[in-house]
């Protein structure tokens, strides 16, 4: 597995800081729309700096005869903080204010030297304002998205390690491995069209019952801005919630797991409570255990629990985006299908381009060498997907933040790499490629046409 490297670095990190011609000042233009009282901040602001500089100096409210152009020096805060346009709009605020202290007749003894200098000052600041505004905007959004796959990877090797260490103390007790609960979970995130918001709960909270050893428990949705008092599924003697419970207090407060050892003096009618979240950290509903036997009320069995909530959020989710995709695609991979949907999502909402590419390797002896070869040409970041027909095998890969460029210093890699090792080319070697933007509003669609692209009907 080879490390995100610099070059790839740098060249994303170039690719997002440039705006486009027309698309490039239409983002300016929106940053500035989606804050319209920052014209007025703008405004008050200024006619505050001048009211200020005609209590000290009435006679010269601007302060043209002082060696220093004080007053553009505030129009330049307002460019700095807003951008251009604003920055503009201050510099005419002070060709309005000359017009109202100097008199009617003023226009004709407009000083052009000092009022094109500073309007040519404010354009460039604000220019670099809104540079690095849409700098800053872009890297949030990569950095958000990082930070998503991050916490993927974290709850997948902490997965693991549960894993192992349940698969060590409880293979001969327990009637299914960790890995089974997961996968029979996977298959309730699904919508059953009875809940949309938590479907299958029932069938979910009876086999997390079961593998947890919970005795009686309930889930209870979040209904406008509060839990509801009904369960949506319950094990064992339904009960209604008592909102009023410290525990159940705890657990909303902190969003995380919460069990009565953890309350300093308190009482409680319940044992533990179980937040039920979904990505980014909202709250779906909270699983509260009432009963459940002593020697089950442990660190390890609430963190499996913990575990297996979380995972099913997280898979209602992940539906939402997988199913449009395997849909018109169905060979697609889950995991392939998922980052395909995030990636989208990120372009619709940011503008930050992804690619597809396909390699088209013939069947043969040369050509599966060079196909087993190309596996090991991914990023760390990358999403590969590979199948194989009769006459050829297929590797579509999924470059998050990657445009025109970057593919080609991708391709431009792996031929060099066939070259050094096995002295051939795409052309000798009769290897196809494909290179395709992600489609921001219909991925799965988008995914059909690159694969009829390739020649091949799913």
């Amino acid at each position: 597995m080879q490390p995100l490297i610099s070059e790839d670095k740098s060249q994303a990190r170039r690719k997002l800081d440039r705006p486009s011609g027309a698309r490039g000042w239409k983002h300016l233009m929106r940053l500035e729309g989606a804050r319209p009282i920052a014209v007025i901040e703008t405004i008050v602001g200024m006619t505050v700096v001048f009211g200020v500089c005609y209590l000290f100096q009435p006679a010269d409210p601007l302060l043209l005869s002082m060696g220093f152009p004080w007053i553009w020096l505030a129009a330049t805060v307002f460019a700095l903080r807003y951008g251009a346009l604003l920055g503009v709009l201050a510099g005419l605020c002070i060709v309005l204010a000359w017009l109202l202290f100097y008199g009617p007749g003023a226009a004709g003894e407009l000083p052009p030297i000092s009022f094109v200098g500073g309007l040519v000052q404010l354009i460039l600041v604000g220019h670099f304002s809104d540079l690095w505004t849409s700098r800053v905007a872009r890297e949030l959004t990569v950095n958000e998205y990082l930070a998503g796959r991050l916490a993927a990877i974290t709850n997948n090797h902490y997965l693991l390690r549960i894993s192992h260490e349940r698969l060590e103390k409880d293979l001969l007790a327990k009637p299914s491995t960790l890995r089974d609960a997961l996968g029979h979970l996977r298959g309730l995130a699904a919508s059953d069209g009875q809940c949309d918001g938590l479907p299958n709960m029932q069938a979910m909270l009876e086999y997390v019952a079961l593998s947890c050893q919970i005795g009686e428990a309930g889930v209870f949705p979040v209904t406008g801005k509060s839990l509801s008092s009904e369960s949506v599924a319950c094990i064992g003697e339904r009960f209604q919630l008592d909102a009023q419970d410290p525990l159940v207090h705890e657990c909303i407060a902190t969003q995380a797991l919460v069990h009565f050892r953890q309350l300093d003096g308190l009482d409680s009618a319940y044992l533990a409570c179980v937040p039920v979240l979904f990505s980014g950290e909202r709250l779906a509903g909270v699983l509260i255990v009432r009963r459940m036997p002593f020697l089950s009320l442990n660190f390890d069995n609430l963190q499996l629990l913990l575990v297996l909530i979380n995972y099913y959020a997280d898979g209602i989710e992940q539906h939402v985006l997988v199913d449009p995709v395997q849909q018109l695609v169905p060979m697609c991979p889950e995991d392939f299908a998922l980052e395909l949907g995030r990636l989208a999502r990120m372009r619709r909402v940011s503008g930050v381009q992804s690619s597809l590419v396909a390699l088209v390797i013939p069947r043969g002896p040369v050509g599966d060498s060079l196909f087993d070869q190309l596996i090991h040409f991914h990023r760390a970041l990358d999403i590969s997907w590979s199948f194989a027909t009769e006459s050829a095998q297929v590797s579509v890969a999924l470059l998050p933040l990657a445009d025109q460029n970057d593919v080609e210093g991708y391709l431009f890699r792996i031929e060099s790499a066939f070259k050094s090792r096995f002295n051939t080319d795409f052309v000798q070697a009769q290897i196809a490629s494909y290179r395709s933007d992600i489609d921001p509003n219909n991925p799965g669609e988008g995914l059909l046409q690159f694969l009829l692209l390739c020649g091949y009907h799913v």
